[in-house]
């Protein structure tokens, strides 16, 4: 972790602001309508709660966490909420190696998927989350850096959300659309590769 935890949080919120209409349309196709303007609320709610002096890792991910499960609606609040909760978990009393960011990220993949019930080829973000993990460990198992971890975390992501496309849905609104579905890529999916992108492209800059 080359800066501070806030630059990171920053740069997710900018991300996600930046790209609350294109994932609200993508919600609108087999959702809610909700999710850009859902998540949008949750991270400009969140760093109001948090500055550019705190060096807590842990202290940060945790407001970070509660303020998502409190003002992101739908299922996407809870969701996050965890995934942040979970790291905030790990990072507790650590100091923050790419190891130890290994492990958050698992803590917060295993998080969302008991969370939501949730396993890889269901149309969730978890067919993003997954394939990035796996990618973003296997790097640093391999005694790689963190860079190529991320970049290659995105790109694993990216493809995952490529595969959302081919799939039918099987968890929350969407589901009721049965094979209309199939086509159409997943909000959640995309949300967490732009949010992981932001962490990429924050560390490289």
């Amino acid at each position: 972790m080359n800066k501070s935890i806030y630059s990171y949080i920053k740069a997710m919120a900018d991300t996600i602001n930046e790209n609350k209409d294109f994932l609200t349309q993508l919600d609108a196709e087999i959702g809610d309508a909700d999710h850009g303007t859902n998540m949008a609320r949750g991270f400009n709610t969140v760093i109001t709660k948090i500055n550019e002096n705190d060096t807590d890792v842990s202290d940060v991910l945790k407001r970070v966490g509660m303020g998502l499960v409190s003002s992101v609606g739908g299922a996407s609040g809870p969701l996050y909420g965890t995934m942040f909760l979970k790291a905030s978990n790990v990072a507790k009393e650590a100091d923050i190696t790419q190891e130890v960011i290994m492990n958050m990220f698992k803590a917060a993949l295993d998080g969302v998927k008991e969370r939501g019930k949730a396993t890889r080829g269901e149309k969730t973000m978890i067919d993003a989350m997954e394939p990035a993990y796996e990618a973003f460990a296997e790097v640093i198992n391999s005694g790689g850096n963190l860079m190529q971890a991320l970049e290659n975390a995105v790109k694993a992501a990216e493809e995952g959300v490529e595969y959302t496309k081919t799939i039918i849905a099987t968890k929350g609104r969407a589901s009721y659309l049965g094979e209309r579905s199939i086509g159409h890529q997943d909000p959640g999916a995309t949300s967490f590769t732009l949010i992981l992108k932001s962490v990429l492209e924050n560390y490289k800059n």
